[in-house]
């Protein structure tokens, strides 16, 4: 059976998107609170990028659910080949009469 080549990210590639978002979150957050508007307009931005950050949270979440869940099938499709393969034995000659 072969093994598949771990896919795992880099330090400064996590730092670099963490940063990122923080960086985001913060400018966001400091244009909605200096916008020269009333405080219920503020209030309902406010509450809009929050709804969008969890968003964003729980479909990044998804989207790993869904491509760990193939990751494994996909093993499990490549150990079943790689058994097949390896108890495969072109040479073998079958006794009998075929059908």
């Amino acid at each position: 059976m072969t093994a598949p080549v771990a896919r795992k990210t880099t330090t400064a590639f996590f730092v670099q998107a963490a940063l990122s978002f923080g960086i985001s979150l913060f400018a966001a957050s400091v244009a909605i609170v200096y916008l020269p508007v009333g405080s219920w307009i503020r209030a309902f931005l406010a509450l809009s990028l929050l709804y969008v950050v969890t968003s964003s949270f729980t479909l990044a979440k998804c989207v790993r659910d869904h491509q760990e869940s193939t990751e494994v099938v996909s093993r499990v499709d490549q150990a079943r080949l790689d058994k097949l393969l390896a108890e495969h034995d072109p040479f073998k000659v079958h006794a009998g009469i075929p059908d």
